[in-house]
């Protein structure tokens, strides 16, 4: 018994002394003038965000957004919050302070650099195309903001690339479930996901496959003549494809690579040369 009061007792003199040692940081306003209060707070954030505490560094810039939250110093703080928490990939709460600050300031000079904060944000979150399109499309709306309303400036050039990329990782997407649907002999739901690739996606990498597969599928369900049209877009725009000697095949069933059979000819008049050499 006297055990076990002993053992009691020792745990709370361990937790109170790891209490008093443990030095939480703690925020304090030493100058009287708001202004000047406003500058502290700002300039402790920037060296918080300096050392690596990132949160600290948050906290200090919101602080200035409390103090006065209609000077110019305000606007500031809160995109010096958004881009520490970014700095360290803590992205949900970027684009918490983002969202806030286009609530707040909607006509700030650095509107455009807010935009392209958040697409970056939704953009670096996305991890598969077979998952959630969630920050897939997110990102996709602020980038089409972004050259839609700021067209002259750096970020838009770089969301034109971005958006491109986007475009694949949505084609890629489509061809997935396109694919998945053929495996499982579901024709209807296949051929939609092809033409969708067909019509939206068309400039991507994906466009020649599916182009193929709507002949493919076409032929099977006895669309002979949708199978030709597909073939003769195919052909049309890549001649040269793999994609499009195939669909050539199924429609030409007595088709052979003219390529192969100069090959198989050359090969054939070099075997007889051969033979001659032992007559």
């Amino acid at each position: 018994m006297r055990f076990h009061i002993f053992f009691i007792s020792f745990i709370f003199i361990l937790g109170f002394i790891s209490c008093s040692e443990k030095k939480d940081k703690v925020s304090l306003i030493k100058e009287d003038n708001l202004e000047m209060q406003m500058i502290e707070a700002y300039n402790e954030g920037l060296e918080e965000f300096k050392k690596g505490d990132i949160f600290f560094a948050a906290k200090k810039f919101n602080e200035v957004e409390l103090l006065y939250p209609q000077s110019l110093w305000a606007p500031r703080s809160t995109l010096m919050a958004a881009y520490v928490y970014y700095s360290q990939l803590y992205f949900t709460d970027a684009i918490i302070e983002l969202e806030r600050f286009l609530e707040k300031y909607q006509n700030h000079p650095n509107t455009d650099y807010v935009y392209y904060l958040l697409a970056i944000c939704h953009y670096n979150q996305i991890v598969d195309e077979k998952k959630d399109l969630g920050e897939i499309i997110k990102a996709k709306d602020y980038f089409t903001i972004l050259v839609d309303k700021f067209p002259n400036t750096d970020f838009a050039e770089d969301a034109k690339f971005k958006l491109q990329l986007i475009e694949e990782v949505l084609a890629s997407k489509e061809l997935y479930l396109a694919n998945y649907y053929l495996d499982r002999e579901k024709w209807i739901p296949a051929l939609n996901r092809y033409k969708k690739i067909v019509n939206k996606y068309d400039t991507t990498i994906f466009v020649e496959e599916a182009l193929f597969r709507l002949v493919e599928l076409n032929y099977k369900l006895g669309l002979t003549k949708e199978a030709k049209k597909y073939t003769a877009l195919l052909g049309y725009n890549y001649q040269s494809s793999e994609w499009y000697e195939r669909s050539y095949k199924i429609l030409n069933m007595n088709y052979k690579n003219p390529k192969i059979k100069q090959d198989l000819k050359k090969q054939k008049s070099l075997l007889n040369n051969f033979k001659k050499l032992f007559q």
